[in-house]
């Protein structure tokens, strides 16, 4: 089995939820309108709303219900993506001009706020006081996550727990919330949705690191934008910090700026791969796939489990 069965046995249900995502953002204002949706037409693998849905089916899956968990995270996870193309300064994000791009700033923020208002508003018919305690200090560590991204721009001397710190705030708290809250909308006892959060956590930060993977290893028609564009935004990440532990390495790396061209940037990167690190970084994300598999052995026998492995062999394989 791989990803592509799991999208197809959900494939209804994520197709009412594309529409619900479509209806949501159809606001009064036809240019709040153009471009919030502009964003969600880029598409996207919806991989927390598949956390939601298959979470749930842990409980009493009632899709009216588990429908407006995975609706609104998903649409927190757009808003933090416009944001983030704001302070990167990014004008691509999978393939199509970003919203700054196509707009400006100023209208990507108010979008990326109406976005995020708007998931606030929907999972408000989530009636559990325990949920919205999560998600609410998830979203206070998504935005910690973003302040940290911001300071560590270019700073070549942060730890790889700080990298670590970072990616666990802005992303993978979120799958996380994702895995829990499904397992919440469904009913599920206390100690099934903390091991969901739990395996939730340790999926997104396999999830992360190997995105910044990628950033070096893939090619730009697969990434929708330049490859090592984290490193030339000032994005260090796990790669990089690997690398750097080379003095000699660590002394071309840190030449990297906004301003650097392509054909510098390029040389870099081979740099990087040639020290290593891209296979250390992949080893890392391999620890927490099996920390991962080690929560999902220990849940309630459930035929579920065997496509959230099946996620968890697309996460540790994609695109390599």
């Amino acid at each position: 089995m791989n990803y592509k069965t799991v999208y197809t046995i959900l494939n209804n249900d994520l197709k009412k939820i594309e529409n619900e995502l479509e209806y949501v953002l159809d606001a009064h204002s036809q240019l709040l309108k153009e471009s919030s949706l502009h964003y969600l037409q880029a598409g996207g693998k919806r991989i927390r709303p598949v956390f939601v849905l298959l979470s749930a089916k842990f409980g009493n899956y009632n899709f009216q219900i588990v429908k407006d968990v995975a609706v609104s995270l998903e649409l927190i996870h757009m808003a933090s993506l416009i944001h983030d193309d704001v302070i990167d300064d990014a004008y691509t994000r999978r393939g199509r001009p970003t919203v700054k791009a196509k707009w400006d700033n100023k209208i990507s923020m108010y979008t990326g706020d109406y976005i995020l208002a708007r998931a606030l508003e929907i999972i408000t018919s989530l009636n559990n006081v325990e949920a919205h305690k999560i998600l609410s200090k998830t979203m206070v560590e998504l935005s910690i996550g973003e302040i940290e991204q911001i300071r560590d721009k270019y700073n070549f001397e942060q730890t790889i727990t700080n990298y670590f710190r970072r990616i666990k705030r802005k992303t993978a708290l979120l799958i996380a919330a994702s895995c829990q809250l499904g397992g919440i909308a469904a009913d599920v006892p206390r100690d099934v949705h903390i091991k969901l959060a739990k395996f939730g956590y340790y999926a997104g930060m396999a999830f992360q690191i190997t995105d910044d993977i990628l950033d070096f290893t893939s090619t730009e028609a697969k990434l929708g934008k330049p490859a090592g564009e984290d490193l030339l935004q000032g994005n260090i990440t796990l790669p990089v910090l690997l690398a750097i532990k080379n003095p000699d390495v660590k002394s071309q790396i840190e030449k990297v700026n906004e301003y650097m061209d392509s054909d510098e940037l390029s040389a870099i990167i081979e740099l990087i791969k040639n020290t290593g690190a891209i296979n250390k970084a992949m080893q890392i994300s391999n620890l927490y796939l099996q920390k991962a598999n080690q929560v999902l052995n220990d849940l309630p026998p459930n035929p579920t489990k065997k496509l959230l492995g099946t996620m968890l062999k697309f996460i540790g394989k994609r695109n390599f």
